[in-house]
């Protein structure tokens, strides 16, 4: 787990990286990926950062474990490359678009890079699972490594939608400073919990409400086919 991150993040995170915690974690992980198959792909597990450096980060949504599954996950939180089945969670999210924006087109993949690219940071609060075994890398690190991510973001810049869907995403609300940063919490979009309330939560149109008051650019949500 050599730190293969974009400058604005490695600029933000190069002492972290070399806390005893993180260090302890890249030998565990060396060992994971030698002994089995682990997602994402290792060349993979700082994928969000690239794709959304620090600097252009607009809003931030947190997911916890990556897809545990053969070829599904590539590092960006809910996404799936284009050529795999879109998950269950992830075909929740395109219904409450759809309901959030009449006109949204319901894409046939589930590749969420073209939101990544505009500023959505999509965040795992674990970067790494063994194939089949959800929570098998969790309170390895990686919890405390994205915490600082989360707070840094919240000490360092002004006016970022924080989306937090789930109890546990919704436990971050506590590092982010409400009054600079915009917090919109939900329920989790898995179809156990999804029609509590996240179906209809027009968390997209809120979120680029914010992002027009604050004078930025909206997010373009309609994801190209």
């Amino acid at each position: 787990m050599d730190p293969k991150i974009e400058r604005s993040w490695l600029n933000v995170l190069e002492e972290e990286f070399e806390k005893p915690y993180m260090l302890q974690l890249k030998t565990f992980l060396k060992k994971e990926y030698e002994e089995g198959r682990v997602y994402p792909p290792a060349g993979s597990i700082f994928e969000a950062f690239n794709k959304t450096p620090f600097d252009n980060v607009k809003v931030v949504i947190l997911g916890q474990d990556p897809y545990h599954g053969a070829g599904q996950s590539h590092g960006l939180a809910f996404s799936v490359a284009k050529n795999v089945t879109i998950p269950p969670s992830l075909r929740n999210i395109y219904k409450a678009l759809k309901i959030d924006y009449q006109d949204f087109e319901i894409p046939q993949h589930g590749n969420l890079s073209f939101w990544a690219e505009q500023g959505v940071l999509l965040l795992n609060t674990t970067l790494t699972v063994r194939e089949g075994k959800p929570g098998s890398h969790q309170k390895k690190g990686w919890e405390r490594f994205t915490d600082t991510i989360i707070k840094s973001l919240s000490d360092k810049k002004e006016n970022v939608v924080f989306l937090l869907w789930g109890k546990p995403a919704a436990l971050k609300t506590s590092l982010i400073d409400t009054v600079k940063q915009h917090v919109l919490v939900a329920p989790h979009p898995s179809p156990l919990s999804a029609h509590l309330g996240f179906i209809t939560c027009k968390h997209f149109s809120k979120t680029n409400e914010f992002l027009i008051k604050a004078g930025k650019e909206p997010i373009n949500w309609q994801i190209p086919s």
